[in-house]
């Protein structure tokens, strides 16, 4: 139980916050298909999305950021998925609920995220939230991106709030790094991406959650979702 000294919730975006998976997989294979290639089945591409276009270009390509030809296949899906930026995205089951209940109960909320300023900014304006969240990092708003603690610091301080009365949600081993450095409980979900490496369950999350609504139960009895 974390009683009632947690003041703000910090969210990653891709794989905890939104399923962003289907419109950066569609991204990914409108790029193969400009290749004569074949696409690939979202649910092959899905556990790959909180790595980025990086674990999706490996899987689909082979290609890792030093080969040749991989700036040049990058960009051109990010380019893609620029055009198609919030199609087919949504937010979670549970998290419309998991917010509301948050502002209800005057605990600030924000998001902290690898995904650069240009994709980030107009999706969470297309989701409705760049109105409500108290801070919005992205990966290059400070010079280190997770799994360094300077995102999360910095949505912190943003918000108002000490960073050891926060904790940051997310679905990949470095949020969870990340969140430890700057001194933030931390809890990874398991409704993520999660990736093809290590198990969840090794991460080292302070608490690993099925469900949003479950992160009421830890903020105090009187916060919890009816």
């Amino acid at each position: 139980m974390l009683e009632e000294d947690i003041r703000c919730v910090l969210f990653d975006l891709d794989g905890t916050l939104a399923d962003t998976a289907p419109d950066l997989a569609d991204a990914l294979n409108r790029t193969r298909i400009d290749e004569g290639l074949d696409a690939l089945p979202l649910e092959r591409l899905r556990p790959l999305i909180s790595q980025g276009v990086r674990g999706l270009l490996r899987v689909s390509h082979g290609l890792h950021p030093q080969d040749e030809g991989y700036e040049s296949l990058f960009k051109r899906v990010l380019q893609h998925y620029a055009q198609r930026l919030c199609v087919q995205t949504r937010l979670f089951d549970g998290i419309p609920e998991l917010l509301d209940h948050l502002e209800a109960h005057s605990i600030r909320w924000g998001i902290v995220t690898n995904k650069h300023s240009r994709f980030t900014q107009p999706l969470v304006s297309a989701l409705g939230l760049n109105v409500r969240a108290a801070s919005v990092v992205s990966g290059d708003t400070t010079p280190r991106a997770k799994p360094a603690p300077d995102p999360l610091l910095l949505a912190a301080q943003q918000c108002g709030i000490a960073p050891g009365q926060c904790i940051y949600l997310g679905d990949d081993e470095r949020d969870i790094v990340a969140a430890k450095a700057a001194g933030m409980r931390s809890m990874a979900v398991r409704w993520g991406y999660l990736g093809e490496d290590k198990p969840i369950e090794a991460w080292g999350a302070d608490f690993l959650i099925n469900h949003p609504a479950e992160v009421l139960e830890y903020l105090g009895p009187q916060r919890r979702m009816n």
